[in-house]
Formats: C-alpha cells, sequence, structure tokens
C-alpha cells in the first residue's frame, strides 16, 4: 500500500478476496427477514415464518437472543407490539453490525492499519416522548402491512409526525429519514402492483428507524474537541435530486503531539433539481471554508473544533484557518499508513457504512465486462468509478490510466471495492494529480466554469420565482 521505506507496508490484498467466517450466514438470516418484511409481519404466510425464525436463531447466542424470540414468537402469532418491532429492529441491525465488525477487522489486517481500542459513548436512556411513540406506531403499521401491502393512506401517516418533529433538532435526524423513507414508499405506491422492491434498502431504512425511535437512540453529542492540524485527503460527493452533501476525509495531527486520527467534516445542503455537476459546489462552499482549503491544497489550523467520538468533525469556520500547503497524495504517502481511525457507533456498524482511506500505488489497470479493476499485490480490487462524482476534473479514464490512488475502501455486493478521490497520472509525458473536490473552491476548467455559471442562471431564476410567489 505506502513503500515500506516511508513507514508503511504493501497491501495484504488477498485477504480481500478470502472468505470471512460466518459472513454469508448472518446475511442470509437478514436478507430472510428482509423477505419477510416484503409480504409483512401480520400476514400468515411461509416467508414470513421462515424469516422470523432465521432471524431469531441468527442472534440466539446474543444479549438480544430473549427478546428477540419472543418478538418472532408473537409475531408468527399475529399478537406482536410495537416493542416486539423494535426487538426484531434491534436484531437485525445487530446482525448486520457484526457483518460490518468482521469486514472492518479484515480491512485493518489487510492493510496493516493501528485501530484504536476505545469505544463510543452509550446514549443516555431518558422517557419516550410522543412524537418517538408516533414514529414508532407508524413504522409498526409498515411491518405490519409489508411492502406490498402499502398504499397512499398507510404511507401518509408520516406526514403529521415528520412536521412535528422537524422543528426540534434533537428529533430532525429521526424526521429526515422518516420524511425521506415515507416519499420512497408514496413514489411506489400501491405496493401490489410493484414489479420489483427494493427489499434490502427499505428493511435498512425500517430498522434504523425503528431503532431511532427508542430514547437517546439518535443523541451524537460532540465528545471532545481537537486543536492541531488537518491534513485533506479527498472529498467524497453524495448527490440526490433535492439534496447533496460533501464529506471530506482527512488526517488529523493533535498540536500536543499524539497519535494522528482519521477524521471525516460533512456539509449538507438541499438542492433544486436543476443545480448538477460543477454548480453543486456554488450551494455547498458558503457552509465550509474546508472545501475552498481542499481545492487548494492546503491543510487547515484547528482550535477546539468540536470532535464526537466517531471522529466527525462539527465543522465551525470560526475554529479553522488556512494552513500551509499540503497535497493529498502525499499525505496518503506520509501520513496515512499510521494514522488511526476511531470507533464506530453502534448503529452505524452497517457494512454500507464502510469507506477505509487507502493508499495504492504501483498497480495494473484492466477494464473488462465487469468494468475497471486494480490489481493489487496480485489480486484483483474491483474499482467503482460510478461514485466519481461530475462535479470534479476526476474521470474513470483518468483512474484507469493513473499509478497511484488515493481512495475509500468499501464493501458492496458481496466484495471490497475501492472508491477514487484522487489519482496521479501522466498528461503529456508530465505526472499530473486529479482530485475529485479540486473545483470545490471555485475552478478556471473551461467545463467546471460553464456548470457554474449554468448553476448561477438556474439559482437566480428560483430566486426571482419564490420572490414573485412570497409578494402574491
Amino acid at each position: 500500500m505506502v513503500p515500506a521505506d516511508q513507514g508503511g507496508g504493501v497491501m495484504r490484498a488477498n485477504l480481500l478476496t478470502e472468505t470471512v467466517d460466518g459472513l454469508d450466514e448472518a446475511l442470509a438470516a437478514v436478507d430472510s427477514f428482509d423477505r419477510a418484511l416484503v409480504v409483512g409481519l401480520l400476514r400468515p404466510h411461509a416467508v414470513r415464518d421462515t424469516g422470523l425464525t432465521a432471524l431469531a436463531d441468527a442472534v440466539a447466542g446474543t444479549p438480544l437472543a430473549a427478546v428477540a424470540g419472543e418478538g418472532a414468537d408473537k409475531a408468527v402469532a399475529g399478537a406482536a407490539s410495537e416493542d416486539h418491532f423494535v426487538a426484531l429492529a434491534a436484531a437485525r441491525t445487530a446482525l448486520l453490525g457484526s457483518v460490518h465488525d468482521a469486514l472492518t477487522a479484515r480491512v485493518d489486517e489487510a492493510i496493516g492499519r493501528p485501530r484504536a481500542g476505545e469505544s463510543v459513548p452509550a446514549p443516555v436512556g431518558r422517557p419516550a416522548g410522543n412524537l418517538l411513540t408516533a414514529a414508532r406506531s407508524w413504522l409498526s403499521d409498515l411491518a405490519r402491512c409489508g411492502w406490498q401491502g402499502i398504499d397512499h393512506d398507510v404511507v401518509a401517516g408520516a406526514a403529521p409526525v415528520v412536521s412535528a418533529m422537524l422543528p426540534d433538532p434533537a428529533l430532525r435526524r429521526l424526521a429526515t429519514l422518516l420524511d425521506g423513507f415515507a416519499a420512497e414508499l408514496a413514489a411506489s405506491c400501491p405496493g401490489s402492483a410493484l414489479g420489483r422492491v427494493p427489499v434490502r434498502r427499505w428493511a435498512d431504512l425500517w430498522s434504523r428507524a425503528m431503532v431511532l425511535t427508542v430514547p437517546g437512540a439518535a443523541d451524537v453529542p460532540a465528545t471532545g474537541t481537537a486543536t492541531g492540524r488537518l491534513l485533506p485527503l479527498g472529498v467524497d460527493v453524495q448527490e440526490h435530486a433535492t439534496a447533496v452533501q460533501a464529506q471530506v476525509h482527512g488526517v488529523f495531527e493533535p498540536s500536543d503531539g499524539a497519535v494522528p486520527r482519521l477524521v471525516r467534516a460533512s456539509v449538507s445542503v438541499p438542492k433544486p433539481d436543476t443545480v448538477v455537476g460543477a454548480g453543486l459546489w456554488q450551494l455547498l462552499r458558503p457552509h465550509m471554508s474546508l472545501l475552498t482549503a481542499v481545492s487548494e491544497g492546503r491543510s487547515m489550523a484547528l482550535t477546539g473544533m468540536p470532535l464526537t467520538a466517531e471522529g466527525d468533525l462539527i465543522w465551525d469556520d470560526a475554529r479553522a484557518r488556512k494552513g500551509e500547503p499540503a497535497d493529498a497524495l502525499t499525505t496518503a504517502r506520509v501520513a496515512l499508513a499510521t494514522a488511526t481511525p476511531f470507533a464506530t457507533a453502534p448503529l452505524d456498524r452497517h457494512p454500507s457504512r464502510i469507506a477505509v482511506p487507502v493508499f495504492l500505488e504501483g498497480y495494473g489497470a484492466q477494464k473488462d465486462d465487469e468494468g475497471l479493476a486494480f490489481t493489487v499485490a496480485g489480486h484483483r480490487l474491483a474499482v467503482d468509478t460510478d461514485r466519481v462524482p461530475a462535479a470534479g476534473p476526476l474521470t474513470a479514464e483518468a483512474v484507469a490510466a493513473s499509478g497511484a490512488c488515493v481512495g475509500l475502501l468499501r464493501w458492496d455486493a458481496g466484495e471490497f471495492t475501492v472508491q477514487p478521490l484522487a489519482v496521479q497520472t501522466t498528461v503529456r509525458k508530465k505526472p499530473v494529480a486529479l482530485h475529485a473536490g479540486a473545483w470545490a473552491g471555485g475552478t478556471t476548467d473551461k467545463a467546471g466554469a460553464k456548470a457554474e455559471k449554468a448553476a448561477t442562471d438556474a439559482a437566480a431564476v428560483l430566486r426571482e420565482r419564490a420572490g414573485r410567489l412570497l409578494r402574491k
């Protein structure tokens, strides 16, 4: 992964392709329960009974055994209460958490990176509020009817709950999840006419939302502060029709000389569906100065920046200032191998949340019917170029021609993949670095500048229309 003379070592890529003990069995139990949610937990059905039994059996040797077993028995008998549904959601969450832990341990072993021994503090218990109870009731109704039984009347039950939750910052996380989930379900009604059901996705959303109705589960306290130097590695952009998020991954070097840590800083904003490509940065840029520093290839000096136990910086521009030049590829070569990750909170232990920063060099690149892949230490590692954002100069062609890459190691559809954040390639016989976030602070690139201008025009039109509506 990193040259040995620079403090690193070769990635043991073979470990990323070897079988993980118990992984297939855990995922099979989750899939079986997910199919039960398709038909509904209230309706007698062989698929339902098999799924409930498989989930209960999978956690039989854990502290959840009793409550999950009771929940499954009650659901089979058609007498499950909301608390029983919470227990089933918790069992499913725990199973996927075990998959996350097994995969993360395999990644740590493959890249030889140390892992911190601390854990994330448990949420503080508190009485259940009326809104949490209302959200749990709606989610229970969904489980009873199943995805094939949803209709507009059932889905509409989320609207008053979401509206009442949104004004409360402590409930906004769950409210946003419920709002998006309900919108997806509404667009798919009636469930009886669905030709294809997003089984894993809807089960993920349902179980996460159900567990978040447990008082205190959604709390994300800032457990400390960070003072030192932040060295950005790259930007992961996640875009939806009505929202966009930029998440900056980096190495934080504490001013007290402590061990460097892997951290993240995120900014999310709503967006019109007409703003795409490089225009996204216009929406994100004003909310986080770090994006400009990333595009300029600079570090950031942090003073008392709030930091969660999971390694997320709660960004505050007043607590940050631009530092010295810091190239992401150089940072990856020198500092990434010894940077220690933070612990993962229990509710975030899910295979889809795995995103481990890695540095690859000296690989071969091949493109075939299965897509682009790197050959690392003689083993194939798939490259997920679909995650490379259009809001930057990094392209699939540049990745295929690269000789060094900073990326996020992920796990999807049963295999490990790498999502490129920055690469070093050759243009006109000269080495050139291309970054996914190179346009975050502005650009003179013709394509980027054109997209920014289009976004400016679209935003101006929308503001004018909004002003006209307000005047009415």
